[in-house]
């Protein structure tokens, strides 16, 4: 099971909010610091906050940031937002997908289980567990933030 670019770029995005907790950043700032492309960057921006996750302001003096405190949103909850055709196998796709087996597959429903699991088990984590537990970033698993996390904001 592999992740797309996209669902990357949400985790890494949400990572550096939460680093940020309580300030706002721009969309330059995350796209420098990781190498990411701006406009693809932006498309998840606008994606996230359409899900409420993060919140954004645009023009000069805007930003994004949290939208909810780091503790209340689920790394599962972001993958299935970020997923939407989240299947292990072309099966998935429905009657397109041709299955000589149809309804009476077993592997199907396996996998369809497989894939729960794996989405509960990502459910158990918070993005706050990614961050130290002082809501700095953890150096082992973040580049350093700098302390460019723009100007704080009253939400």
């Amino acid at each position: 099971m592999r992740l797309t670019e996209f669902t990357d770029h949400a985790l890494r995005l949400l990572m550096y909010l939460g680093a940020c907790y309580g300030r706002m950043a721009t969309i330059e700032e995350v796209a420098r610091q990781y190498g990411m492309s701006r406009n693809h960057l932006a498309k998840v921006v606008n994606e996230l906050a359409a899900d409420g996750v993060i919140m954004t302001v645009r023009g000069r003096s805007g930003g994004i940031w949290l939208a909810q405190d780091p503790r209340e949103i689920r790394l599962g909850e972001v993958v299935r937002r970020t997923e939407p055709n989240f299947h292990m196998a072309q099966c998935f796709a429905g009657a397109a997908a041709g299955c000589p087996f149809g309804a009476a597959c077993r592997l199907r429903r396996s996998l369809a289980q497989a894939t729960e699991a794996y989405l509960a088990e990502l459910n158990r984590l918070c993005l706050a567990d990614l961050l130290s537990p002082d809501g700095a970033p953890a150096p082992d698993r973040l580049p350093s933030i700098p302390s460019s996390c723009t100007k704080e904001f009253n939400a």
